[in-house]
Order: structure tokens, then C-alpha cells, then sequence
């Protein structure tokens, strides 16, 4: 069936609702896809980028391979994926800089009921899935305790890579493509770059994009259709080992003097808020973590409806 311009007009708006989620550590743009029913037509366009395709657009021309691609759909798609992404980057950017301790507090209530989301779809538990989760929950935590790149030095190598292994959250509804840059360190290098337009890292990620949907997407695919138990307890693991990531109140132990010649923290420690008497700020941060953890829950009871 052919589509209207109001049909990509909607699927447009889809797409700006997936990017919302996927600038938000947390919050899943496949999840936003699965809601809104383009999640199977997502991965199967997406499964379309193959050889063959490039035998068609070689054969047969660029209108029959685009077809092939069901490029109209992904064109409107990624353009709203864009543009919400544009949009909220830079207001990301000035809650990092200025209400630090309010915007991690809303990540933390949405990674917490993230992890929970997965959680609830682990169907059996055994001796091997319990070592599983344990590994993966000392791994999480390894990953939020060493030094992370300082952004500023990553190499464009470093970011397709980041930018590749982000993209799978596309097809990982529970997990979230920015949690995944946070874990890697280059979150809040990649806002900034959104809001500075600065070409060379926001290419870099694209490609990895790119890159991580044609290649890495297939084997999550696998894996998901053949250890699906596995996985599932894996990225539990993972999530609730990486939850420092984004504990609100930080010590900073060691830092680093970015090209602009900015002092930044390189290392930190969670430390318990210092004051619990009455401060409005922690109280601020309670409720924007209830916030958070309320709207995973409600995204849940949508998917399910769905």
C-alpha cells in the first residue's frame, strides 16, 4: 500500500519521539518504535541494507534499490530521529553544565526502572545465568570507576566505534543508545558537538550509526533470537553494575584540562548528598528521580497494550 505525505508526515513525528529517547540515557528509541508499531518495518528496512541491495542499485538503477531499501520510510524516520535530537541537545548541554545534580537524578529514576523492565523479561534463572548477571554486574561497575576517555582527546575512530555500538539500541528495546555513550565517556562530548555543530565528531557518529545498524544489528539479532535468557540477564547485569554511571552527587578525585583550556573532572566517586535536612535541592532530586521511574513505567504499559 502506497503511503501519503500525511503517513511520513506521522512517521516523522515517530521518529522525533525515538530521538527524544535517544538523546535521554535511559529511555529506549526502540522502545518509542515498538509503541508507536514501526519496530518490525524498522529492523526489516533496516535488514534491506545487504548486498543485494547494492546488485539492485548497480542492475536495475537508484529508484528500484531505494524501493528495495523502503528508503521513503527511513528518510522521514531518521529526519525526525534528527531533528528531535538537534533540538534537545542543547538543552542537555546546559542541564549538565547547570543542574548537574537534578538532570542525573532524573537518569538515575530512568535507568533504574529500565533495569527493571529488562529484568521482568527474564523468563528462567539457573547457576549459569546467576555467574552471568554477577559478571556483567562487576563489569558494569568496572566501567564507571576507570578513567574514561576525557572526550576532548577521542579519536575519530573511537567515536564511529562509540557511535556503532550506540546504534544497537535501536533494536534493544530496555536500553538506551545515550547510556551507552555515558559509558563510554563521550555523552557529554557528543551534545556538545550537537549544539556547536561541530561536523567532524557528529559525522564520526553517524558513520558508527551506520555502521553498528548494518553490521552489529544482525548479531544482537542472532544472539537475541538463540540466547534471548542470556541476554537479557547480561544487559541486567550490565545496567545494575553501571548505575554509579549516574548516581547524582559526585566527589571529584582527578582532573583534565581540555584544548579550550577548561578544567574538567576526568575521575569521580559517588558520595552520599551532604545535607538531608530540609535541602530543597535533594528534595528537587527525589522527585525528578520518581519522575523518571514513573515514565518507564508508563512507557511499559503502553508496549504491553501495544
Amino acid at each position: 500500500m502506497s503511503r501519503t505525505i500525511k503517513d511520513y508526515l506521522i512517521i516523522g513525528l515517530k521518529g522525533m519521539g525515538m530521538g527524544a529517547a535517544d538523546v535521554v540515557p535511559g529511555v529506549s528509541g526502540g522502545t518509542i518504535a515498538f509503541i508507536s508499531g514501526i519496530y518490525e518495518e524498522l529492523l526489516s528496512s533496516i535488514s534491506n541494507i545487504n548486498l543485494s541491495l547494492f546488485q539492485t542499485l548497480k542492475n536495475e538503477g537508484l529508484k528500484k534499490a531505494w524501493n528495495q531499501l523502503n528508503g521513503n520510510f527511513l528518510a522521514a524516520l531518521f529526519i525526525g530521529i534528527l531533528t528531535s535530537i538537534v533540538s534537545l541537545a542543547k538543552a542537555i548541554k546546559w542541564l549538565l553544565e547547570h543542574k548537574p545534580i537534578l538532570l542525573w537524578s532524573f537518569f538515575f529514576g530512568l535507568v533504574l526502572a529500565s533495569i527493571l523492565y529488562i529484568a521482568k523479561q527474564v523468563e528462567k534463572w539457573n547457576v549459569v545465568s546467576i555467574i552471568i548477571g554477577l559478571l556483567m554486574i562487576g563489569f558494569g561497575y568496572f566501567i564507571t570507576v576507570v578513567p574514561s576517555t576525557n572526550g576532548q582527546e577521542a579519536s575519530y575512530l573511537f567515536l564511529i566505534f562509540s557511535g556503532a555500538i550506540a546504534s544497537c539500541a535501536m533494536i534493544l528495546p530496555g536500553i538506551s543508545g545515550s547510556y551507552i555513550l555515558l559509558l563510554i565517556g563521550v555523552y557529554p562530548l557528543v551534545m556538545t558537538a550537537l549544539t556547536n555543530k561541530d561536523l567532524k565528531i557528529i559525522s564520526a557518529i553517524i558513520i558508527g550509526v551506520i555502521v553498528g545498524l548494518t553490521t552489529f544489528s544482525k548479531l544482537l539479532k542472532w544472539l537475541f533470537a538463540n540466547y534471548k535468557n542470556e541476554m537479557l540477564i547480561a544487559l541486567t547485569g550490565l545496567m545494575l553494575g553501571s548505575l554509579n554511571k549516574v548516581w547524582p552527587w559526585k566527589s571529584i578525585i582527578s582532573t583534565y584540562t581540555d584544548r579550550h583550556g577548561v578544567v574538567k573532572p576526568l575521575l569521580e566517586k559517588s558520595i552520599l548528598p551532604q545535607n538531608f535536612n530540609g535541602e530543597p535541592q535533594l528534595i528537587n532530586a527525589l522527585i525528578l528521580a520518581i519522575v523518571g521511574f514513573g515514565l518507564i513505567l508508563l512507557l511499559e504499559k503502553l508496549a504491553v497494550k501495544k
